[in-house]
């Protein structure tokens, strides 16, 4: 990771999390009651401030939504093929996740893919990206007013950084992802590029 970029990630990562502890961190409740699983990730359950749910086509066209993919666990994380690090960083340690899950529990977990780049991100481009990481991740490519309402939902920034050529541009943008549980309910907020083990430990919990 280049100088530029690890204090971009820095910078999106600062973003990210400041957010979350701004709407007041986790959404633990006090009192009586079951004691809540202990992620290793950021828990935000219950946390209203989120967007609950979406609608955004994929390389195909079709219109994706949490309904899609009922009864599994779904991690949706933003980015860009163009990403020079924690992009493919992140989509190589869930891909590392998943095997480690084993192929059972691993047929319960999506990874969704959302680009902030749908200028550059051609379906096709999005499309053999993704299925280079893992055959079973989806990729989704919002238009500019789609992207623009998911990232207001989820409180997603992004910004186009320019290069040396109108072409050669890269891309701040959050880095983290969001997991929701089988039931559809946003359970986490996960910082991209901290390797796998964390993301087997909270996958097991909400699976289980």
């Amino acid at each position: 990771m280049t100088c530029q970029s690890l204090t971009r990630f820095a910078r999106t990562s600062f973003v990210a999390l400041a957010t979350v502890c701004a709407l007041g961190g986790t959404a633990l409740l006090a009192g009586c009651g079951p004691t809540p699983p202990s992620f290793s990730n950021l828990d935000i359950t219950g946390n209203t401030q989120f967007g609950h749910d979406f609608s955004l086509p994929d390389t195909s066209g079709t219109m994706r939504s949490l309904a899609d993919y009922k009864g599994k666990v779904v991690v949706m994380m933003f980015g860009y093929t163009h990403c020079p690090d924690v992009c493919p960083t992140t989509l190589a340690e869930l891909a590392q996740a998943l095997q480690q899950l084993g192929p059972d529990a691993a047929k319960r977990v999506q990874v969704l893919f959302v680009t902030v780049d749908p200028e550059r991100d051609t379906p096709q481009i999005l499309s053999q990206y993704v299925s280079a990481f893992n055959p079973t991740f989806v990729a989704l490519r919002p238009d500019d007013a789609q992207l623009k309402q998911v990232a207001k939902d989820f409180r997603v920034y992004y910004a186009k950084v320019p290069g040396t050529t109108p072409d050669n541009y890269t891309m701040d943008h959050t880095a983290a992802s969001y997991v929701f549980d089988t039931t559809g309910k946003l359970r986490l907020f996960a910082r991209d590029g901290q390797g796998a083990t964390p993301w087997v430990h909270d996958l097991k919990l909400l699976l289980d």
